[in-house]
């Protein structure tokens, strides 16, 4: 039963982003490279996050003063590096545009982004569940006083939102920042603070006042996404007609 757990919560968390990753990114030498860098830049957001917290001495607050700015920093750094990421891989295409004394964009904007995005997904979802999946291997426990059996369950939950939730973030913040829509770089802030705030309801007990309102945001972000990346109705029904 423990190993049917792991592999059901590991694919629960894991398996859009594998088939992302599998069919539309494997195939790009390119995309894959920038979702590796997207990954090891969202180490680095870890990292800093860890430093600025230890060099200000931040452990000596109270409990709930340091569960809100634990948030606060997270998130910043996150979006933080997500924008030297995308920074970084705008040098990189001007440098070779100039290279070649070409106009065009040799790496695909969009693809870059939606790369990018599952880059910083994948491994923000392997840091929140890594430890919860190692004890639900086995043996089983009895685990903690007042603790849900659900736990596992729910905290695959949580890291798939956040999966989904970096994908769309960097497919609406790549574009905004070329555009300076301030709109959609606060939409993305915001979210991110709303979605990382809410999942403090899940140690109170109450998962599913966490759990709700941070799938409703994956659908709105998605909906910003989809019109961030060129997408209208007209389009959505084209697709839709030529299947």
């Amino acid at each position: 039963m423990t190993l049917c757990e792991f592999f059901g919560c590991t694919f629960l968390a894991f398996g859009p982003a594998i088939a992302m990753l599998t069919l539309t990114i494997a195939q790009d030498p390119i995309a894959v490279i920038t979702v590796f860098a997207s990954a090891f830049f969202w180490l680095l957001s870890a990292l800093f996050s860890s430093i600025i917290w230890l060099l200000f001495g931040l452990t000596g607050m109270s409990q709930e003063v340091q569960i809100a700015l634990s948030v606060i920093l997270s998130v910043l750094c996150q979006e933080g590096f997500r924008f030297l990421l995308y920074k970084t891989l705008t040098l990189l295409d001007n440098g070779l545009k100039n290279m070649l004394e070409t106009h065009t964009h040799l790496i695909d904007r969009k693809l870059m982004a939606y790369a990018a995005g599952i880059g910083f997904g994948v491994m923000s979802g392997i840091f929140s569940l890594i430890n919860v999946l190692a004890d639900a291997v086995g043996p089983a426990t009895m685990g903690l006083r007042t603790g849900s059996d659900k736990f596992i369950l729910v905290s695959a939950c949580f890291t798939l939102c956040f999966v989904l939730l970096h994908i769309f973030w960097s497919i609406i913040i790549f574009p905004a920042l070329d555009q300076r829509n301030m709109v959609q770089i606060a939409w993305v802030l915001v979210t991110h603070l709303l979605a990382s705030t809410l999942t403090l309801l899940n140690s109170s007990g109450h998962s599913m006042l966490a759990i709700i309102p941070n799938y409703i945001l994956v659908l709105l972000t998605a909906c910003v996404a989809f019109h961030a990346a060129g997408g209208s109705m007209n389009s959505l029904k084209a697709v839709i007609a030529s299947r």
